[in-house]
């Protein structure tokens, strides 16, 4: 029976990703954002319980890709999509030479699924890579997903007037291509396994997670692409001592 447990768990996460597609293609992007921080912890409880359990089989590998590839690869790029047609809405709205510019705005949202096709393209890196076993290379999808999903939620509380940000067409863009590049990069990135709980073994691990709680606490949903970007930032000292 405990060797399905992990397993179960990953198919909470493939379900929190669908219930996270329904809301955002109904254009509640904010509840499908919460839908996706669940599937996150979902993602990150199956491989801490097939861990502690000491279960581990090819089946459950490929489940947890294809239950990531929909809540941290389709889902993503949904919100993106989503978001890009409400900032292309709002400059199309803005033209004043009475220049019709549907047609560059109306395709400017497919960019959003550049993140959905290189979600894939990481994923299918991470299940042939041996040396992702301890650490990662390139962004993680939920990570990557974390990042986008934080957009509903910043607009939705929107406590330093950051909708104009959020919503210009160029951030969004700029956003979507950076993340693709970030997500098969050949950038070291440290996971965050626990082997132990002493500090000398996870240092940059307790760091990581006490500045990001702080950031978390002072900011809220704003705080989550400064997490993102911390991560990165503290990946770099091990990144430049190889």
């Amino acid at each position: 029976m405990k060797r399905h447990l992990p397993n179960a768990i990953t198919c909470l996460n493939l379900l929190c990703g669908c219930l996270a597609l329904t809301n955002i293609f109904a254009g509640r992007l904010e509840t499908g954002a919460w839908f996706v921080a669940a599937a996150a912890a979902a993602d990150f409880a199956d491989g801490l319980v097939a861990r502690a359990l000491r279960v581990s089989s090819a089946i459950g590998k490929d489940l947890d890709s294809l239950a990531d590839m929909v809540s941290f690869g389709v889902v993503p790029g949904a919100i993106l999509f989503t978001l890009l047609g409400q900032a292309a809405q709002l400059a199309d709205n803005g033209v004043t030479d009475g220049a019709s510019s549907v047609g560059f705005w109306a395709y400017m949202p497919y960019v959003g699924f550049l993140v959905s096709i290189f979600s894939a393209l990481r994923l299918a890196k991470f299940n042939n890579d041996t040396r992702q076993t301890t650490s990662f290379i390139g962004l993680p999808t939920p990570a990557c997903t974390l990042v986008v999903a934080s957009l509903p939620l910043i607009l939705a509380y929107d406590q330093f007037g950051l909708r104009e940000v959020v919503l210009n067409p160029l951030v969004l863009l700029g956003l979507a291509v950076l993340l693709s590049g970030l997500l098969v990069a050949e950038l070291p990135l440290f996971a965050l396994k626990f082997k132990n709980l002493r500090w000398a073994d996870n240092r940059r691990r307790f760091l990581f997670l006490l500045l990001a709680a702080g950031l978390l606490l002072a900011l809220r949903a704003a705080a989550v692409p400064l997490v993102v970007l911390l991560y990165v930032l503290l990946s770099v000292p091990k990144t430049a001592a190889r």
